[in-house]
Order: structure tokens, then C-alpha cells, then sequence
């Protein structure tokens, strides 16, 4: 067996989908390839992290019954002609394949539930990291309302240049920034006032489309976010939940370069 057709059975092999033969070509080739060794290696990982992570839901008696009757519906619509004869080869491709679209939606499930869970990890560092600065005094490291002063600050210790606001003239003026660390990476945090409120904004580079809480409390405190063509906004206070969502939401919208 080769690379390319061991990259084709790597999945099912990891799940026990193909046969006795197959199974110890498979073995017997990942034994000698390190790359396809590797690529088993990092199914099988994914797999246990996903048993490890993943929510599991047992499926209801009435979820049976609508796939079986739409398998039932798909096995009707296929012409007798183009059907395999064979029943050996019927169960072969119907393993490999089966084994290949359970690992593919396992992949695709896990990989979007483990970054739901990133970013919802990251709003309750977030909310973490504004209290700890409010108790510390430690709000704001560089004092500003003067965007053009607050960003090249900032953008001259990140790797990345956030966009800034001042939306005084609509309530919310601007009045510093600093830098916090969340998520192993040092995250640029602008500081808003609103009536007496304060309001810290973390600003990221987009890291994932995965759908989040557009809006969550945490510890008392709000937290909503919001997503611009370029960055991921989190905004975290004591405001109104509904003032605070608009807030951030007026923020991403004018996620341009500045």
C-alpha cells in the first residue's frame, strides 16, 4: 500500500471501518511512514478530544425514524442498475465510506464546538482581566480622549493595529487604553466612559467565524461582542446589556483602518 491510497482509509481505519485485510495493509504501511503515521496519529487525537469535549446528546426515538425513512427514501430513488452486485464490495465501499463521513463530520463538529468554547472562554478572561485592572487602579496606561494618541501606542506594542474611536458625541468618550494578556497573547483594551460607567473594549484580530453569545453576564458584569471586517470587539461593563450590545455593535461597524 502507498501513501495515496492509505490517505484515503487513514479515517476509517482510526474508527474500525475497514476489514481484517485492509486493516493490516494499513498497519503494516503506517509502521514505515512517518507522515501517514502522523496524520493517524492526529485523527485518533482529535477523536479522543472531542469524546473529551463534546456534549454527547442521545439521539431521540423519533430522530431515528426520520433517518431510517430518509435512507429508505435515498436507497429507493437509486436505479437497480447502478447499484454495486456485490455483496462483499457493497460492504467494503459502504464501511470506508461510512468510517470516511463520520470522521469528516466529527472533524468539522469538533473543530467548530472547540472554537465556540475558545471564544466563550475568552469573554470570561475578558471580564476577568476588567475587574482586576478596576481593583488594581490600573484601568488605563495610556491617557487619552485623542485616538490619534491612544492607537500608535498601542499598535507600537502589538503585532496588530486596532482600530479607535471616539463616540463622545454620542455618549461614550474615549479616555486611554492598555494592554491586557488573554488567551496567551497580549490583546489591545480600549476604555470608554458612559454616564458613570466605565467600559473596557478588547479588540483582536478575528480568530474564528464560530457562532458565540452576542451577549452574556458574567460575574455581574455584561459582556457583549460583536464581530468587524477585520476584528473581534468585547465590550465588558456594568451598562445596560442593551446599551452596552449597541455600543460594541456601533464599534465593529466602523471597523476600518484608521
Amino acid at each position: 500500500m502507498n501513501c495515496k491510497q492509505a490517505q484515503t482509509l487513514v479515517a476509517a481505519y482510526a474508527d474500525g471501518e475497514v476489514d481484517a485485510l485492509r486493516g493490516y495493509s494499513i498497519k503494516k504501511h503506517l509502521l514505515g511512514c512517518a507522515g501517514c503515521a502522523a496524520r493517524h496519529e492526529s485523527v485518533l487525537a482529535l477523536g479522543a478530544r472531542i469524546r473529551a469535549e463534546v456534549p454527547y446528546f442521545a439521539a431521540s426515538p423519533a430522530l431515528h425514524a426520520r433517518v431510517r425513512a430518509t435512507v429508505g427514501a435515498v436507497r429507493a430513488s437509486v436505479p437497480p442498475q447502478s447499484r454495486p452486485t456485490g455483496d462483499r464490495w457493497r460492504w467494503l465501499t459502504g464501511g470506508v465510506l461510512a468510517g470516511c463521513a463520520a470522521s469528516v463530520f466529527a472533524w468539522m463538529l469538533g473543530t467548530t464546538v472547540l472554537a465556540w468554547r475558545a471564544n466563550e472562554d475568552f469573554a470570561v478572561a475578558a471580564v476577568a482581566a476588567h475587574v482586576r485592572a478596576t481593583l488594581s487602579d490600573h484601568l488605563i496606561e495610556v491617557a487619552s480622549s485623542d485616538r490619534h494618541t491612544v492607537k500608535p501606542w498601542l499598535s507600537a506594542r502589538l503585532d496588530y493595529s486596532p482600530p479607535v474611536q471616539d463616540l463622545a458625541n454620542e455618549g461614550f468618550t474615549l479616555i486611554g487604553g492598555r494592554l491586557d494578556y488573554l488567551d496567551r497573547r497580549p490583546v489591545a483594551t480600549l476604555v470608554y466612559l458612559h454616564r458613570k460607567h466605565t467600559i473596557d473594549v478588547f479588540v483582536r484580530p478575528e480568530t474564528s467565524r464560530a457562532p458565540t453569545s452576542a451577549l452574556r453576564t458574567v460575574r455581574g458584569f455584561n459582556a457583549a461582542r460583536a464581530s468587524g471586517p477585520s476584528m473581534d470587539w468585547l465590550a465588558v461593563s456594568d451598562a445596560e446589556p442593551a446599551v452596552l450590545s449597541a455600543f460594541v455593535q456601533r464599534l465593529a461597524r466602523e471597523d476600518i483602518s484608521q
